[in-house]
């Protein structure tokens, strides 16, 4: 008999020992992840008392597809487009959060006389929260549906995005060179590069491919295609130098503003549960007991730098950003951890043999710990904040408290050359990208290809011809795109001394395009420089002239842009459009958010005026979603069933309030359900039997036995049914369904005989 791979030991050893474990802290009700982590440390090597996992390289590598998968759903719940309305205040709080962190983490080095690149390398790794742990506490702790879960997730997401330009930094110092110079610019313009053409490209592409196979589309198949195109970018993220994780999230990104997104992300919950226990498992496994008796000193003390940093320097970004105090210290108490980069980042340290052997396993310590404080720290950022309140100046609270609305005033229109200049901007990067790629991409790809077939000069002309054939849409955009805009117009006709820097903005846009042909022809041909300006010149003319062209360049755009607000426009078809009114809410910091009903919830069936949702919580119910209706300000009549989508308005407190309840309000599992299955058994009404002469009604087998008679079989094919004034008479043949218990009560009264 064959053996039993190590890797098949491995994953029975860790879920049986997880599952266990998590039951337990389940019953305590204690968050999950800390259950993984408990459990990592019981199957590692490092626990002589119990059975350990053989091969960590296999298990790494599951933790590793843990990571993306954790990530993909990260994505799919959390767009882009989401982070870009949320205007500048990310983009404050998380340079601020990072150069803080990044110079806690330095001088707690130099404290305990470490190298030099030791502490650059720590200062790198505690600037970094972990997205998957926050992630899933927050998803543990039924809280990512409130405002600052928000707030936090964007800095999370744009952290990771700067830490691929972190680690191109530390490599440059590593290296002896100036991180300073082209090497940290090209970094920064190469992520820029590729997230517009990943995410347009995807917005493109994705949505229709969708649509053209949504017919065939079945579960099983939704799911496959799902993580295929997430494993699919995964590997194009790696070849181009980022992080698998990183290249999921954009994937999940992508996906998430198709229709198809809800129905995805309740596929791939299973996987990613499996997949990220097998992470956090992996995490508890690294913790080396040797390790934190010997470096217990350091291990403490960057575990309080981290817990007071972000806690007192996180909370500043975030009040930098516009926040009030109340929510910064909730976001700032939240990510007050490390993880999945600062292990990236201490391997990065060891393979390029800068920093010591110790400060891997010291780092694996802290974001143990601090993942373990992790869910504490979040609940105990109120309580704190309602310490400090009590304290301060009534002035000093008040002022504080209302910081955040004071920069969400909403501030005067934008002018007319802001919004011109803004949109072309955005305009002409977006088409200039895409016309970087499709060169790239057919100078790499199909020039060779051509150059086998065909002789050299020949190859290029047709490279050439239908490389510029291909960007041409994408250059006419550039030149003619909101040249008859409204802004345009009005600035055009408001003062003729505008028209000189309109020209101009054409002007510039002209050479840009020219650029473009000139780079192909200069790549491809040996001619003169003015006679590819020439030829340059003459290209765009004609794209400008051509109608074809036009009318090309328009319907791409408007593809693009219906792929892009497909999800919106599905939600307003079917009457789950969010309110108008929500982004006014908050200002006044309370807003609307989504629960489901679950299947077991002891609401089910219930009226408004039963539940008593107002009065218990403070929430308001705008609207039920159930299927494909909407009941919009339902009245104390609404019945609530299984499977309803409620949105209902109030602050994080009121809202957390109904949440908690929602989930705990469930029914509890039938722990005798094997015994009430029904079954169909015949009963033959002899002499004697009490029913001879009764009814239906006044035999009391529905009412008194619980049971059902299905008919009475008379000989025939299918059973007769029973005529409720018809008596039962002396051998009658009876079909009755009912549960075990019910049936052999029911049976036992045929024995015993009638009253005389």
């Amino acid at each position: 008999m064959a053996e039993l791979p190590d890797l098949i030991k491995d994953l029975a050893l860790i879920l049986v020992v997880a599952g266990a474990v998590t039951l337990l802290f389940k019953k305590f009700k204690q968050p999950l992840v800390l259950g993984y982590i408990v459990a990592g440390f019981l199957v590692s090597p490092h626990m002589p008392y119990t059975m350990s996992v053989v091969d960590k390289a296999d298990i790494q590598t599951w933790a590793d597809i843990g990571v993306m998968f954790l990530l993909f759903s990260l994505g799919l719940d959390f767009s882009f487009k989401k982070i870009l309305k949320m205007g500048m205040a990310p983009v404050i709080a998380t340079l601020t959060i990072i150069f803080s962190m990044m110079m806690t983490g330095i001088l707690v080095g130099h404290a305990f006389g470490w190298s030099k690149m030791d502490c650059i390398f720590l200062g790198g790794m505690l600037a970094m929260s972990s997205t998957t742990i926050i992630y899933k506490a927050f998803d543990d702790m039924g809280l990512r549906q409130q405002r600052f879960a928000g707030l936090v997730m964007s800095v999370l997401i744009l952290e990771d995005v700067l830490a691929i330009v972190m680690m191109v930094m530390l490599s440059a110092i590593a290296g002896g060179s100036n991180p300073d110079g082209g090497q940290m610019l090209g970094s920064v313009l190469k992520i820029g590069f590729f997230l517009v053409l990943w995410f347009v490209v995807g917005i493109f592409l994705v949505p229709w491919f969708l649509r053209a196979t949504r017919k065939l589309m079945n579960d099983e198949t939704m799911i496959i295609v799902a993580l295929g195109l997430c494993c699919l970018m995964a590997v194009v993220s790696t070849a181009v130098g980022f992080s698998s994780a990183f290249g999921a999230f954009v994937m999940g990104s992508i996906l998430a503003e198709t229709i198809e997104a809800d129905k995805i992300i309740k596929l791939v919950e299973p996987v990613k549960n499996l997949f990220g226990a097998v992470f956090f498992v992996s995490v508890g496994m690294l913790v080396d007991p040797k390790i934190l008796t010997d470096y217990a000193l350091p291990i403490v003390v960057i575990v309080l730098a981290i817990l007071l940093g972000q806690g007192i320097l996180g909370t500043t970004g975030f009040m930098l950003s516009g926040q009030s105090l109340k929510t910064a210290m909730r976001c700032g108490f939240s990510m007050a951890q490390i993880g999945e980069f600062a292990f990236i980042i201490a391997s990065l340290g060891l393979s390029l043999h800068v920093i010591g052997e110790f400060l891997y396993p010291v780092v694996v310590a802290v974001s143990v710990i601090t993942t373990f404080l992790t869910p504490y720290m979040i609940r105990f950022a109120e309580p704190c904040y309602n310490h400090i309140e009590k304290r301060l100046p009534r002035k000093w609270s008040r002022w504080l408290n209302h910081l955040g609305t004071a920069h969400q005033t909403s501030a005067e229109e934008d002018s007319d050359w802001k919004k011109l200049l803004k949109a072309l901007g955005i305009n002409v990067l977006i088409y200039s990208i895409l016309s970087s790629a499709v060169i790239a991409v057919m100078f790499t790809f199909f020039l060779p290809f051509i150059r086998s077939l065909l002789p050299h000069w020949w190859a290029n002309g047709v490279c050439g011809v239908l490389t510029v054939a291909l960007i041409a849409p994408f250059l006419r955009s550039i030149v003619m795109k909101k040249n008859n805009s409204a802004e345009f117009k009005s600035l055009w006709t408001q003062s003729h001394l505008n028209r000189l820097p309109l020209a101009f903005t054409i002007l510039v846009r002209v050479v840009i395009a020219i650029a473009f042909i000139f780079y192909i022809c200069n790549y491809l041909t040996r001619f003169t420089h003015a006679l590819m300006i020439s030829i340059g010149v003459a290209a765009i003319v004609l794209m400008v002239l051509s109608r074809g062209l036009k009318h090309r360049s328009i319907r791409l755009e408007r593809l693009f842009v219906q792929n892009l607000h497909s999800r919106d426009i599905q939600a307003q078809v079917m009457g789950r459009k969010r309110p108008l009114f929500e982004s006014r809410l908050l200002d006044r910091d309370i807003h609307i958010s989504d629960f489901d009903i679950p299947e077991d919830s002891t609401w089910g069936g219930k009226t408004l005026q039963e539940l008593q949702f107002r009065n218990r919580f403070g929430i308001h119910v705008s609207s039920i979603l159930r299927g494909n209706q909407r009941i919009n300000i339902p009245n104390g009549a609404a019945m609530i069933f299984p499977g309803d989508k409620i949105q209902a308005i109030g602050n994080d407190e009121q809202l957390q309030a109904f949440g908690n309840a929602l989930r705990h309000d469930t029914a509890d599992a039938d722990p005798e359900i094997e015994q009430r299955e029904m079954k169909l058994s015949q009963l033959v009404l002899r002499e004697g039997s009490p029913l001879i002469g009764l009814t239906l009604r006044e035999s009391g087998i529905r009412n008194k036995f619980n049971c059902m008679v299905v008919g009475v079989d008379e000989g025939q094919e299918n059973l007769t049914l029973i005529d409720p004034s018809r008596p039962f008479m002396q051998g009658d043949i009876i079909w009755v369904v009912g549960e075990q218990a019910s049936l052999d009560a029911l049976f036992n009264t045929q024995n015993k005989p009638t009253k005389s």
